[in-house]
């Protein structure tokens, strides 16, 4: 009795069989060649993609938000949406003052007249030119969008004192520009000057190269290249030792990452 309860005890703390662990290699080839039969069928891999961006820009730079939805295997409609901030090339930050107690350097970009911020939306289309169709290599797509630009232009607001009276206030750099009334302090900051901004429509238009590192993948890891045109109704002054302009040409580069389902 003893050698039976022995071995009934052996047999149940005693090391099981695991059954072999998943070929994930082998997973991910059957996943993308069932991907590669719906798109043989005429029917788009994914459906719907979203994808976000950090651009850089000849002048400036900003965030992008991309919904897509596939229509097939080779166009995908595009909803684009972007904030960004467009610097005039000519502006150079400069030191104004230093303060005394902490050492801290204030500066000033000057002649600046405003900060100009835009809002962007958008529509657009999204071909699939090349690429390796039965791995997860790099797809290239030409781009071409077009929709709404808001301008913004905020103030560009400095902290000046009165060579006269002493007294330390907020202007425009525009009505500050005369150095024999007021010293320069420094630049008032990003919060100041929202309550005069004036809103300035417009059009853009983008054409662009894609690489997408991944077609088959849910996971999206891309880079984009591109030329972007707007044309805004009305004149936006940046540097008030510049001619006010409507019309913007930039070229610019963007780092994309999301997801596809």
């Amino acid at each position: 009795m003893k050698k039976i309860l022995i071995v009934a005890a052996f047999s149940i703390i005693a090391p099981q069989s695991h059954a072999p662990r998943p070929d994930r290699k082998a997973e991910k080839r059957q996943r993308i060649n069932a991907l590669l039969k719906l798109e043989e069928e005429g029917d788009p891999a994914f459906k719907k993609q979203n994808i976000f961006g950090i651009k850089l820009s000849t002048d400036g730079y900003g965030l992008s938000f991309e919904k897509g939805k596939y229509q097939t295997p080779r166009k995908t409609l595009l909803y684009q949406f972007e904030l960004n901030e467009k610097k005039n090339p000519k502006e150079e930050k400069t030191a104004s003052s230093q303060n005394l107690f902490t050492g801290q350097v204030n500066s000033v970009i000057w002649g600046k007249a405003n900060n100009f911020y835009q809002f962007k939306l958008g529509m657009g289309q999204q071909f699939l030119i090349g690429g390796k169709a039965n791995k997860s290599g790099v797809a290239v797509s030409a781009i071409y969008a077009g929709g709404l630009a808001i301008g913004l232009a905020k103030p560009y607001l400095v902290d000046v004192e009165n060579e006269t009276t002493h007294e330390q206030v907020r202007k425009k750099f525009t009505d500050s520009a005369d150095g024999n009334t007021y010293q320069l302090i420094g630049a008032s900051g990003f919060t100041h000057g929202w309550n005069e901004v004036k809103v300035k429509p417009g059009l853009h238009a983008k054409i662009a190269m894609r690489f997408d590192y991944g077609r088959f993948n849910e996971t999206v890891s891309a880079i984009e290249a591109g030329l972007n045109a707007e044309y805004y109704f009305s004149k936006i002054e940046q540097l008030i030792y510049n001619k006010p302009k409507n019309f913007f040409f930039n070229a610019y580069i963007t780092i994309l990452f999301g997801r596809r389902k």
